[in-house]
């Protein structure tokens, strides 16, 4: 058999389907959400759009401007249809292109979206190649298969090992990083997703006529990958990942034993000014050092500007919540010469990035509430989290890492260091 007729049965199965992988506008918005403000009028790069789900609804409610590429011609036909349909023609422009070479000129797009289709390169090809799409500001959004647990068994791992390679959510965001690319956050795709994929596809299958050349291996294919999933799917899962490539004007690092007078002067500068500089947090953080109970190795970040001075500093340690473990990021101190030119938000994504790769699963601050939710922070109240001492509610935020385990709720407590 050609593999033209297993090509042209292929999509002949999967046409008219809403969509050709895992997801749902729920979790479409969810991304969306993570991927922070954007210009009025974002540009939007689609990729591997298939019917365009994810494109109509960004053209809709982000009122963007999509560029929806495929290498199928009926996807596209389809998308401009429903695009038509909807008013919404004027916003998406579809393209026949190859996703591996793409026509466009570094800093076109404000978003480049890929839902369920980054295979096609593969997770750490695209996080290389898309890059340089990006304008500055920009966010890439993905969703991938991932592992949802350490030791898959066997079917899975036998299945996967033949069609593509799996990574944990962690081991992702860990390339994602590497790449450098901060992680603003991960979704854990819902079981929903998955029935949102292949109830159409199950259904088509049952209707397919399985004389036509290449059909019967199609449609096995569906169904094998389908039972794959109904009896092995606690393996594996789909993740979405939100990222934004790092600033390049500064160096992100772990401190070092170096680097402790340095950090000191920033926070007391910082908290003060170069004149009168305030003892208070720069004494806190050297206190929290003492602390091995407080203290988490690898979460005391720099910024380190061109000359190599240390322009910002931001630190995580333990706190608990409820009696379960959390993490406090305190203080955040930007050099007064490197105030407000980006230095501090540097700083606090790497060490959010480093407390992610860690494992640490939730995040509080006490800080601006118009600051601190462009890292993806809300009230800690939301989740039933509050301080042991008063504070305005909007003031007390939280940030969940890894929302695929429970998150606590109930009192924070701090490490003694602070005195609250």
């Amino acid at each position: 058999m050609s593999d033209n007729a297993l090509h042209d049965a292929f999509f002949a199965l999967h046409h008219g389907l809403p969509r050709q992988g895992p997801g749902s506008d729920s979790t479409t918005r969810r991304l969306l959400a993570l991927a922070g403000r954007l210009p009025e009028r974002p540009r939007v790069l689609d990729l591997g759009c298939g019917p365009g789900r994810s494109a109509l609804l960004l053209a809709a409610e982000a009122n963007a401007e999509v560029t929806a590429v495929d290498t199928h011609e009926p996807f596209l036909a389809e998308l401009r249809e429903t695009a038509a349909a909807r008013g919404l023609d004027g916003s998406i422009h579809t393209l026949r292109a190859d996703m591996g070479a793409l026509p466009f000129p570094d800093g076109s797009f404000d978003l480049v979206w890929a839902e369920s289709s980054v295979f096609v390169l593969g997770f750490d090809r695209a996080l290389a190649e898309w890059r340089r799409l990006l304008a500055p500001g920009g966010t890439l959004v993905l969703t991938e298969c991932v592992w949802t647990t350490e030791e898959p068994g066997p079917a899975a791992r036998a299945f996967w090992e033949e069609h593509y390679t799996l990574r944990t959510v962690a081991g992702n965001a860990a390339a994602a990083v590497g790449a450098g690319y901060h992680v603003l956050g991960t979704v854990p795709q819902p079981e929903s997703d998955w029935d949102e994929y292949y109830v159409p596809l199950a259904a088509h299958a049952d209707a397919a006529d399985t004389t036509v050349p290449g059909m019967a291996e199609a449609v096995g294919g569906a169904r094998a990958e389908i039972a794959l999933r109904r009896e092995h799917g606690s393996d594996y899962g789909y993740a979405g990942f939100v990222l934004k490539p790092a600033d390049p004007r500064w160096r992100l690092r772990e401190e070092t034993a170096e680097d402790a007078p340095a950090v000191r002067r920033v926070v007391a500068t910082a908290f003060g000014s170069v004149d009168a500089t305030s003892e208070t947090e720069a004494d806190l953080v050297d206190n929290l050092r003492l602390d091995a109970d407080a203290w988490l190795p690898g979460l005391s970040y720099v910024a380190q500007a061109p000359d190599g001075t240390v322009a910002a500093h931001a630190l995580i340690t333990r706190c608990r919540v409820g009696g379960a473990p959390a993490a406090a990021l305190a203080p955040v101190s930007v050099a007064p010469a490197y105030q407000r030119t980006g230095a501090g938000q540097a700083v606090v994504r790497a060490v959010l990035d480093a407390a992610r790769l860690r494992g640490e699963t939730l995040v509080l601050v006490l800080g601006h509430p118009e600051y601190y939710p462009r890292f993806g922070f809300v009230r800690a109240s939301e989740y039933g989290i509050k301080p042991g001492f008063e504070v305005p509610d909007e003031a007390m935020m939280a940030l969940v890492l890894d929302g695929s385990v429970p998150v606590p709720s109930g009192t924070i407590v701090y490490p003694a260091a602070f005195g609250v």
